[in-house]
């Protein structure tokens, strides 16, 4: 039996920081998970911005119901349905997400949780665990799944790493350098492929 796990943010749908940062003006919201591999502190520094700049959780949800999936991505998740099962493995929240997969069908999605106060504010995050990627594909092998995974950062690397098979969409140039051992592709269509040949096993 087959499972797919793929990242969301950068594989299926845009980046909603850097979204979050072209609406605000704040550049330096444009960091992200493909810049910055210590995710902890790549979210401290988000949330002392947020802070910083006075950004409601309300005014981000207003700039995530602008954004749409990836050109492509709605076509490839359905064409992933239909062959087998799927799981979205992401760093993001739900109180960011629900719009987003609305757009995508509805697929399953395992995320983390922001923590909110009563002023709206963003005061802090709460995981569901630690390396929780990695772990949900060491679950689902336990399950005697096989797995094929994809993503595009380096938050996705101990998961890609973990599956039986694991694919780049889109890296940045410096994760291809430090990870030459897994695929690379730069379209829907070719993850199809990849994904298909992976189904085709025995």
């Amino acid at each position: 039996m087959n499972i797919v796990c793929l990242d969301l943010e950068g594989v299926l749908v845009p980046e909603i920081w850097v979204a979050v940062a072209e609406k605000t003006g704040i550049e330096a919201l444009k960091r992200t998970t493909r810049d910055e591999p210590d995710y902890d502190q790549l979210m401290q520094y988000r949330l002392d911005l947020l802070a910083e700049h006075n950004i409601t959780m309300t005014q981000i949800q207003n700039v995530i119901q602008t954004l749409k999936p990836l050109d492509g991505a709605k076509e490839f998740i359905d064409w992933v349905v239909s062959q087998t099962r799927v799981i979205i493995l992401s760093d993001t929240f739900e109180q960011f997400a629900a719009p987003l997969m609305a757009q995508l069908g509805w697929p399953t999605l395992f995320c983390h949780q922001l923590i909110i106060d009563s002023s709206d504010t963003i005061t802090g995050y709460k995981l569901r665990q630690q390396d929780h990627k990695r772990n949900a594909v060491l679950a689902f092998q336990n399950l005697n799944f096989r797995v094929v995974a994809g993503g595009d950062s380096y938050n996705d690397v101990s998961m890609l790493l973990a599956a039986d098979d694991g694919i780049l969409f889109r890296p940045p140039e410096s994760l291809v350098k430090q990870q030459e051992q897994l695929p690379v592709v730069e379209s829907h269509a070719d993850l199809r492929s990849t994904i298909e040949k992976f189904l085709l096993k025995k």
